[in-house]
């Protein structure tokens, strides 16, 4: 009798914890609705402000003249509004795996800088800015709904989603990178749900607004799963790795070697932006300013510059180590265009495939997200060629040791074996 009374009770037990785990996850798939609908207009806003920025430079080309003005001015909006120190991309990693809060000040903040680099001709990108931008704006929402420091995690997340999803179009991608690029080889499959409702809903927002219509490139057919192309695309992924490192070193190398000769932020602004205006008269094209695109897609179709992949490295070091604001991922997804569709060919690869190749193995590499990089390669190229991008991707990710974009990124595990390591990335 006192048995079946313990069953009884135990059985209770476990429906009212079901319940509650319920209602939990119906409060966590409203508020992942919510952010998608709240961060994709807005994100809507910054990839129409971002599109206005870039369409008046290509009009008025002179306006690269505005270099130096531009940096100096997203200095001082940064310093009026108290936020000089700011870690960028950086503090939204510490935001998700130490739950330190984030300004909603920040927002704005990157929304307005951002748009400013894009119209004076700073080399970056958006989708950076985006996680900044989407962060901010759900973990000062996660404040205002008095939600604990585990929840507002998972909100933080949903905003990243939700602002990658918006701008990028690639909502898969979108939710599996702010799960996995907080810590390398721990995923945070808890926030999985809230981060695919949120990619999703925010993208439902852009398409309505007007942006997405075609999200992927054209890029020819993909070379055919066989002994060979395995290894020209392992070659391949190996040289991505290189590429990788260099763009991470370069990326990290530069705001030191600024600070370490000048000591003013608004005099190294003005540096910066007389270098990258010198490089793009040096250079005679604007192919480099901004975060380039209608290039990307040029060399998809055929184009070959051998030396845009470093071009495209110098031109982003300089304006983002200067103190000009925006992302790294779309430099990043052009440095690998660039390097795949040069050095493919020579290893056998079809000239369209190499390219999306290279795009794919260097985010890798220099995100250190695999699944992501895998999944970007099918929403923006197709699933035609698969598992040569996996491959791909898998080689540029172990080889690229423990280099890193973002400073503030956890290495958990060991490419290579089996073991924790647990360190930040260089």
């Amino acid at each position: 009798m006192t048995q079946g009374v313990e069953e009884m009770g135990q059985h209770l037990e476990r429906i009212r914890n079901g319940a509650r785990d319920s209602l939990f996850f119906l409060k966590l798939a409203l508020y992942a609705c919510g952010i998608g609908i709240w961060v994709g207009v807005v994100a809507v806003a910054f990839h129409y402000g971002i599109d206005w920025g870039t369409e008046v430079r290509v009009h008025v080309p002179r306006i690269v003249w505005l270099l130096p003005a531009g940096g100096v001015s997203i200095v001082l909006i940064y310093r009026i509004c108290k936020m000089e120190q700011d870690r960028g991309t950086n503090l939204v990693l510490v935001a998700v795996r130490e739950a330190e809060p984030m300004k909603l000040r920040t927002a704005p903040l990157i929304f307005l800088s951002t748009i400013i680099t894009h119209l004076v001709g700073g080399s970056a990108g958006r989708e950076g800015a985006a996680l900044q931008l989407g962060g901010s704006m759900s973990a000062w929402l996660g404040r205002k709904l008095g939600l604990d420091a585990m929840d507002s995690r998972v909100i933080v997340m949903c905003g990243m989603s939700a602002a990658f999803s918006a701008l990028f179009g690639t909502p898969l991608t979108a939710a599996i990178f702010a799960m996995e690029v907080v810590s390398v080889g721990r995923m945070y499959y808890a926030a999985m749900v809230p981060c695919l409702l949120a990619s999703q809903t925010a993208l439902l927002v852009a398409k309505f607004c007007g942006l997405h219509g075609s999200v992927g490139y054209v890029i020819g057919a993909a070379a055919p799963l066989s002994p060979f192309s395995m290894l020209c695309t392992a070659g391949l992924g190996v040289l991505c790795a290189l590429v990788s490192i260099l763009f991470c070193m370069m990326v990290h190398a530069a705001p030191h070697i600024y600070n370490k000769y000048i000591s003013s932020t608004m005099a190294r602004a003005t540096l910066g932006g007389l270098l990258v205006l010198g490089l793009t008269l040096l250079v005679g094209s604007q192919d480099y300013n901004g975060a380039g695109d209608p290039v990307i897609r040029r060399m998809l179709v055929g184009e070959t510059i051998p030396e845009a992949f470093l071009l495209k490295i110098l031109f982003t070091s300089l304006t983002l180590g200067a103190g000009f604001r925006g992302g790294e991922i779309v430099p990043v997804l052009f440095t690998g265009c660039a390097f795949g569709t040069w050095m493919g060919p020579m290893l056998g690869l079809p000239h369209g495939f190499s390219g999306a190749l290279g795009m794919a193995a260097v985010f890798c590499g220099a995100t250190n997200c695999p699944l992501s990089a895998i999944l970007l390669s099918f929403e923006l190229f197709g699933g035609e060629g698969l598992p040569l991008y996996a491959l791909c991707c898998g080689v540029s990710y172990m080889l690229s040791g423990y280099y890193g974009l973002y400073s503030e990124q956890k290495i958990v595990y060991s490419k290579f074996r089996v073991e924790w390591v647990d360190r930040k990335a260089e």
